[in-house]
Order: C-alpha cells, then sequence, then structure tokens
C-alpha cells in the first residue's frame, strides 16, 4: 500500500506534462499557422500543394483537389456575392514548364490510342474541363526576368530554363554552350555549324538576290522553318526585316522552342503530323528544312503537300538534307521518289548546289490543268477550303490558286515594308474596302498611342519584346508597333471570320487558336498580351472566364503586361481576381466615342517565387 501511493502521483505528474505540451504545441500550431496565412503573396509554401497534380497525372480519380472551383459569371448578371477566390495555389514545382494541350502525362493517363508513327502524340490533346489544373504555374527555382532584346538572342539566363542536354547533344553544330550562369547561342544548326548568317547568305546566294540578301528588296518577308531546333535560322534572318514562324514540336529535343521564345524569336510548338498546320493557305513566301528529319514521302506525301498549302504563289523551299547531296543507295532512292513527287505536283528545281536543294511552286494554275488525267496527287475538291485549319485533317491533295492569283501570276502584294500598311488583294474575300482597311489601321494606332501612354511610367524601349494579340483581326493592332523592337503572335479565333490570311498578306505572323484551350505555347514566355474583347466571347461560348484569366497568367512573363480591352463587367470581373493572381493594376483608360462600351484595363505580373525557390537560390 504505501508504495502504491508514490505511483499514483507519478502517474498525475506525467499526465499533467503530457497536457502541458500539448496545449503548448496547439499554441505553436495556431500561432504559426495564422502567421504563415498573411505571409506576403511574393513568397508561397508549395509542399502543401502536391495534390492538385496527383489527381491528374493519374492519382485518386474521385479527388476534386485539381478541378474547377465553382465558375463566377461575368457579364451584366454579375453580383457581388460571386464566389471570388482570395488565393490561388500554387501547382506542383514539376509543373513549372507544363503546357496543358501538349502533356504527356495526360496521354498516358487518359490512355489515348495515338500512332506514334503518324506524330499524333506531339499533336494537341487538351484536358476536359473537370481536369484541367486550378493553380498558378511556378517559375523554376532561382527565375531572374529575362535578358533583353537584342542581346537576348546569343544569351539567356540557365536558371530560366535550366536544361542544359542539347548543349551537349549538340556540341559538334554549336547549337548552345553553357557559360557559367548564362547559356550562350553562337548561332549554329544541325546544317550550319558555321553560323546561321553565313547559311542565310549562301542561300540568297544561291537564288541570285541582290548583295546576297534574302528578302529580295522586301519581295520575301514571311519564312516558315520547320523543325527550327532553338530557332537560329529565325533569329539572324530578322535583321534583314524576314521574321520567321519557326515551329517544333514538344519531342526528344525538348524545350528548343521554349529557349526560342526566351531569346526573344518568334516560334511555335507544332508539328507536320496528322492535323493542318494553323496557318490560312499562301502565308509564307520560303519554307525551309534543315535536316529536320520528316519522312517527306509518307502517306503518298501528304506533309510536303501542306507545305504547298501554306507556300505562296512562286514560294520557295529549302531542303538541306543528305538527300539532297549524299550517294548511297538509300538517300538516292528517296531523292529519286521525291524529285518524282514534287515534279508532279509541279514544283521546279530552282537552283542545287552543293547539299542544299531550293524549290520553287508555280505562280499559276496551268501546270496544274495540263496534268495527265488521273495524276496523283490529285487537285483539291472544290468545296475544300484551303483556309480552314483549326482540326481539319490534312488531305493528300494540291490546293489550286483563286481565279485572282491565277490571272496576276502572284500575291499581287506590296514589298515590304509597304506590305504593312497596303491593302492587301484579299481584303476582297471578307467585303472590305481600302478605306476600311486605312480606318482600323488609324483606329489602332490612336489606341497603342494610348496603351503606350498609360505604360510610360513603367516601360522603356527595352521593355517588351514578344507581343500576343488574342483576337487580332486585321493585325492593325501589331501594325501600330512597327516603329517598335517587338515582335507579335497575332492570333484569331477559329470560329470567326478567317482573317489571319490578311496577318500574313501584311507581312505579319499568328496562328489560329481558340481561346477555350490552352495555347500551345510554354509557360513565361510573352511580355505583353492584348485581350480585345476576348473574355466577352468565351463568355458567349460558354466557357470559363477564370480558367482563361490562368491560361493568361501562365503565358506571361513575370513583370509582363495584360492590356484588356472590353466591356465595363468583364473589366469588374478581372479586377476580383488581381490578388488571386497576383496581379498589379497599372490603369484604367478613359473610353471614347469610337470605343462604344469598351473600356481600357492594364495589369501587370508581379515576380513571385515559391518558398523552395528560395531556398535553392540561397
Amino acid at each position: 500500500m504505501s508504495r502504491g501511493r508514490p505511483d499514483g502521483a507519478q502517474k498525475k505528474r506525467l499526465l499533467t506534462s503530457v497536457c502541458v505540451v500539448a496545449l503548448f504545441l496547439v499554441f505553436l500550431y495556431v500561432y504559426f499557422g495564422s502567421k504563415n496565412a498573411g505571409e506576403s503573396a511574393l513568397e508561397y509554401g508549395s509542399r502543401s500543394l502536391r495534390k492538385l497534380g496527383s489527381s491528374y497525372l493519374g492519382g485518386d480519380e474521385d479527388s476534386d483537389l485539381g478541378g474547377k472551383q465553382d465558375e463566377t459569371k461575368f457579364g451584366l448578371d454579375d453580383s457581388e456575392d460571386g464566389i471570388v477566390p482570395k488565393s490561388f495555389p500554387v501547382c506542383d514545382d514539376r509543373h513549372s514548364e507544363l503546357i496543358p494541350c501538349l502533356d504527356r502525362n495526360l496521354i498516358y493517363q487518359m490512355r489515348l490510342k495515338l500512332d506514334l508513327s503518324l506524330m499524333e502524340h506531339y499533336e494537341r490533346h487538351c484536358p476536359l474541363p473537370e481536369r484541367r489544373y486550378n493553380c498558378l504555374i511556378p517559375p523554376p527555382p532561382g527565375y531572374k526576368v529575362p535578358i533583353k532584346w537584342p542581346k537576348s538572342r546569343d544569351e539567356v539566363w540557365k536558371v530560366n530554363i535550366p536544361h542544359t542536354h542539347l548543349a551537349h547533344e549538340k556540341s559538334d553544330q554549336n547549337w548552345m554552350v553553357v557559360k557559367g550562369d548564362k547559356i550562350h547561342f553562337p548561332g549554329g544548326g544541325t546544317h550550319f555549324h558555321y553560323g546561321a548568317d553565313k547559311y542565310i547568305a549562301h542561300l540568297a546566294n544561291m537564288l541570285n538576290f541582290s548583295n546576297n540578301v534574302l528578302n529580295n528588296d522586301g519581295r520575301l518577308r514571311t519564312v516558315f522553318d520547320v523543325g527550327c531546333g532553338v530557332a537560329s535560322f529565325g533569329g539572324y534572318l530578322l535583321s534583314s526585316d524576314i521574321i520567321a514562324m519557326s515551329l517544333a514540336p514538344n519531342d526528344v529535343h525538348q524545350n528548343q522552342i521554349q529557349f526560342a521564345l526566351e531569346r526573344g524569336i518568334p516560334a511555335y510548338l507544332g508539328v507536320l503530323g496528322t492535323k493542318r498546320l494553323p496557318y490560312p493557305s499562301r502565308s509564307f513566301e520560303l519554307a525551309h528544312c534543315s535536316r529536320c528529319r520528316i519522312d517527306w514521302l509518307q502517306r503518298d506525301g501528304l506533309l510536303l503537300l501542306e507545305l504547298d498549302r501554306v507556300l505562296r504563289p512562286g514560294g520557295y523551299f529549302a531542303y538541306s538534307s543528305p538527300e539532297a547531296y549524299a550517294q548511297d543507295e538509300e538517300d538516292l532512292r528517296i531523292w529519286k521518289e521525291m524529285s518524282a513527287l514534287v515534279e508532279r505536283m509541279c514544283w521546279r528545281i530552282a537552283v542545287k548546289k552543293n547539299q542544299t536543294v531550293i524549290w520553287q511552286k508555280p505562280l499559276t494554275n496551268d501546270c496544274y490543268l495540263e496534268r495527265e488525267p488521273g495524276t496523283q496527287p490529285p487537285l483539291c475538291r472544290s468545296d475544300d477550303d484551303p483556309d480552314a485549319v483549326w482540326g481539319v485533317p490534312m488531305e493528300a491533295c494540291i490546293s489550286p490558286y483563286s481565279d485572282h492569283d491565277h490571272k496576276t501570276k502572284g500575291s499581287g502584294l506590296a514589298p515590304w515594308p509597304a506590305r504593312l500598311t497596303t491593302p492587301p488583294p484579299r481584303l476582297a474575300d471578307f467585303g472590305y474596302s481600302s478605306e476600311m482597311f486605312e480606318k482600323d489601321m488609324e483606329l489602332w494606332r490612336r489606341r497603342v498611342d494610348n496603351y503606350w501612354s498609360l505604360l510610360s511610367p513603367k516601360i522603356s524601349s527595352d521593355t517588351v519584346r514578344n507581343v500576343m494579340d488574342m483576337k487580332a483581326n486585321l493585325g492593325s493592332f501589331a501594325a501600330a508597333l512597327k516603329d517598335k523592337d517587338v515582335w507579335v503572335m497575332n492570333v484569331v479565333p477559329e470560329d470567326g471570320p478567317k482573317t489571319l490570311k490578311i496577318v500574313y498578306d501584311r507581312g505579319l505572323i499568328g496562328s489560329v487558336h481558340s481561346w477555350c484551350e490552352a495555347f500551345s505555347t510554354y509557360p513565361r514566355t510573352y511580355d505583353m498580351l492584348h485581350a480585345w474583347n476576348v473574355l466577352s466571347d468565351i463568355e458567349k461560348k460558354g466557357c470559363s472566364g477564370e480558367d482563361l484569366l490562368l491560361e493568361m497568367d501562365r503565358i506571361l512573363r513575370p513583370t509582363g503586361f495584360a492590356i484588356f480591352r472590353d466591356r465595363q463587367p468583364v473589366i469588374d470581373f478581372v479586377k476580383k481576381y488581381l490578388a488571386a493572381l497576383h496581379w498589379e493594376a497599372v490603369a484604367t483608360g478613359e473610353s471614347n466615342p469610337d470605343d462604344g462600351d469598351e473600356v481600357v484595363f492594364i495589369i501587370q505580373k508581379k515576380l513571385w517565387l515559391t518558398s523552395e525557390s528560395f531556398r535553392d537560390a540561397e
């Protein structure tokens, strides 16, 4: 009995100690939990957000952590009681380079049956709304504001694209070289180890263009570079007043397009697979393939016929590849079959020298009409629209010219730079007059002047390089930027008037797209987005405005700008998301009679890093 009393006292003391410790832990949890909840918007802890990616990548399918929140309807019926997030979670750091419609993890999860030989796995496959992320894409650890153009053509920060495998894989071809905290681009390529500038001059010399300048006194302006690598070819064309659409898939050379855009060079993620390229017919004066590893003979020449569709009358295809010069049996076979195919397509050899052949497309329909009956490939059906491209399968047929192009023996375009402001002949396809064209040009000139006036406290001459006009119409927004050192990706909606051909006829570039889906680009690739009634348009389609704002945030570089021109209720909708997106209001423009009920609102994206990024940077 006497030994039992101390045991009871000891148990009481132990129980008291446990309670004190438990209370202390609860205090710490409450104190530090509330403190963390109030931390600056510039720093986020990403550890608690891992489940956002796990459902999407094959985790619990019943989990709604990666799904959408209840959408806030914007428009005249918008109310203050709508559900608006105070913050968006941050995606898992693994997804800092997420391209939602080109995500192989999604393909694996959805068990899509794709033909790899047709490159279907490199084409767009978008997640359903319930499988989309509802989180902010984080920058990589230590991310820095990109180096400014024109210096960026030759070097970028390694931390922004921490992938150096191409430097080792292509070390003998001078694609890129790692030097300290930067990646340098000497201008080399698979076929031009000693520099794109010398190779470009060589092509001009082959074609007998004056002074070995490829723009041919302004008559060669738009170029399509397929299988472009890190786009040094397109980057070096810019000094000749030539703009190239550099295209490559997210393949074994992944990040090549990301490097191109980080350098400030126009580029687009895509592939010659089964669907038409998102460009209208007769868009490019020159197509280029430098060892682009494409089987041009497959499927009855389907891919070569797609190049034919986007080439202008009299356009060139420069082909630098072993088949053009090698003497082994296989290369000779390919060359013989390819020569026969292009001859039936009415192409002729403009010049062949050393390792390069340049074919030229005919100026008129005469050759097509003179072919023997039954010649393959056939002409496309009369009801085939060569400018219908969004989700449209390629066809192994030749798109003949319009009556106008046939009679005028060409596109009838003015040389650059007059081309930018001269009404193009295809304007008549839309019933637009020259006066309407010039009025549109003047309207956007005034609007752009106003934009830059509103932005003047925030920008200097080198602040902006990569610009996207999310609803380009005739391309007059881009035309108004002609005196600034920028390039513009002009996006035309897939379900509206097919005005992208007017954009190309003005010597500009762009793509067809639906803003109900993610764009084919890496995160953090554009300095400025211009959204003219884009949110209003997708509301009419029943698509999510919240999803679009998250997509714009994904595309936009930290410290970049978005210009909204839309109805006041839409602007109010955007303002509700500023804190959640960590955007800062820069300016609001006053409307004038030309704008109707449109209001201008400009934001700037803040630079933020995750907690893990801060730790890695240290």
